[in-house]
């Protein structure tokens, strides 16, 4: 039980709270470091962040694949297509499609009928029962389909495709209640995948093929424009030089991805595109500018040590905007000189502008070669880049810029994509990352230590409290007590006068 001033007439509570004031001094102290630290971390996190994005826009560089600045066009891209690869050179070449590969296919020879008259559809109950083979190209059984009553069409179909699944050969079935028809194709193309299809009665082959009394068809031996297809191997002739056996349409000679769409001849003529690399260097020197005129900002702001993080009671006191102000002064310098970025900006720009000592002499092996150079000392390390430059260097000696960025040992792509990873690495193991689940940072370790111990202030503050409290309440009870003992003096001794 608290009392208050009662007897005393002292505002009890006022001078409790003015002693708790005093006795909160330290951790106020540690409360605003907490929140000083937690501030701190969340800078740390957004570069974190907009350092990992640039390692992103850096990552492409260290490939051959980002430099392929070559384009290819076909003089008839009815009869085939051709893109680059990084092997590609410059020059025109003479193409001829001489057949493109197949698959096996057979269909219904003519409409099915569940009875005369009448065309089936795939939830009809076949009117035929027995057994059918299924026979690769060398005449080894694949699979085999048991006909019996009551099956569908549907569910024939079904485990005609099912009996080849995972072997060389494999069908794909399906039956099609448009046509009345079943529809088979092989999976793979090239001769090599030609089926056979043997049925145990002409009733059943009637009942799918449906081409008079035979029973066995042979992919291999069909004629063209009849209801069986044979697979075929594709051919090309790339200048001259013969390359068949295909087994798909898509093939790659010298350094030329090759689409076959049907018989003709063209001709592919390559040449330089700088277009993909040349977007892709500006927009990493753009990205690379703007962060490091974020970090360079960040390290020489003020620090003003006597705006402290505001408390609870301290907010009460101020206008919305007159918190927001103190707070633009409070959070002021949270990255001044800090030792992981001004290291970052060094290693970066040495990833950038050193030569690469690896490249073969009279090649290209710095960037200034190619039109990228650093401004004066007062732009602070900024990029700047000769476009007209950069082009020619990439219209006339492509693989010596590839090589520059790409060079496996400390090309410029590699050695910025790794300081990057490194600084990224720093930042996390210092004060986390917003992408991870994760958080064992040297920061957030201190923020959780901070507030175990502001609870045990709180606890203790609370015993100081109760104990003030109890003080006051046995000395407003003393006098309270020689209150009254001075009143009953004072009635019996003197009268009441």
């Amino acid at each position: 039980m608290r009392i208050g001033g009662i007897a005393s007439g002292m505002d009890t509570d006022s001078l409790v709270k003015e002693l708790m004031n005093a006795q909160k001094i330290p951790l106020n102290k540690l409360m605003q470091e907490k929140v000083w630290t937690e501030w701190q971390r969340g800078a740390n996190r957004e570069f974190n962040l907009t350092l990992s994005k640039l390692r992103s826009t850096a990552s492409d560089l260290r490939f051959q694949g980002s430099f392929n600045a070559y384009s290819a066009t076909s003089s008839n891209p009815s009869s085939l297509t051709a893109s680059t690869t990084a092997n590609a050179l410059n020059g025109t070449y003479q193409v001829e499609v001489v057949n493109v590969a197949s698959p096996a296919k057979i269909h219904s020879a003519g409409m099915i009928e569940k009875v005369a008259g009448v065309a089936a559809k795939s939830t009809d109950v076949m009117s035929a029962t027995g057994l059918i083979t299924i026979k690769d190209n060398t005449g080894t059984v694949l699979g085999s389909v048991d006909v019996t009553s009551g099956m569908t069409y549907a569910e024939v179909a079904k485990k005609l495709q099912e009996s080849t699944a995972g072997k060389t050969t494999e069908l794909r079935a399906s039956f099609d209640d448009t046509t009345s028809s079943f529809f088979m194709s092989t999976k793979g193309m090239g001769s090599d995948q030609n089926f056979t299809l043997e049925f145990s009665n002409d009733l059943l082959a009637k009942q799918v093929i449906n081409d008079g009394t035979n029973t066995v068809f042979t992919t291999g031996t069909a004629v063209g424009g009849g209801f069986m297809s044979s697979a075929t191997n594709g051919e090309v002739k790339f200048d001259g030089i013969t390359v068949n056996n295909l087994t798909s349409n898509k093939t790659t000679i010298n350094g030329l991805t090759i689409n076959l769409l049907q018989k003709g001849t063209s001709t592919i003529t390559v040449q330089s595109d700088t277009t993909k690399p040349l977007e892709m260097i500006k927009n990493l020197v753009e990205k690379y500018n703007e962060t490091i005129s974020e970090i360079e900002k960040k390290l020489v702001e003020k620090r003003y040590p006597d705006f402290k993080p505001l408390s609870d009671e301290q907010r009460k006191g101020m206008s919305e905007k007159e918190v927001e102000l103190w707070e633009e002064k409070a959070k002021s310098g949270l990255l001044r000189n800090d030792p992981i970025l001004k290291n970052a900006l060094q290693e970066l720009r040495s990833a950038f502008m050193n030569p690469i000592t690896e490249i073969a002499n009279g090649n290209i092996n710095m960037l200034t070669q190619i039109g990228i150079n650093t401004g004066k000392y007062t732009e602070g390390g900024k990029l700047f880049i000769d476009e007209d430059k950069l082009k020619e260097a990439l219209s006339n000696k492509p693989d010596e810029v590839m090589e520059l960025f790409t060079n496996s040992a400390n090309g410029i792509g590699h050695r910025v994509y790794q300081e990057l990873n490194d600084v990224v690495k720093r930042l996390s193991e210092r004060a986390g990352s917003t992408t991870s689940a994760v958080d064992n940072s040297t920061m957030s370790k201190k923020i959780t230590q901070m507030n175990q111990e502001i609870s045990k202030w709180n606890d203790r503050l609370k015993i100081v409290e109760n104990r003030y409290w109890k003080q006051f309440t046995a000395m407003e009870k003393a006098l309270s007590q020689m209150n009254s003992q001075s009143s009953w003096m004072q009635q019996n001794m003197f009268g009441g006068m």
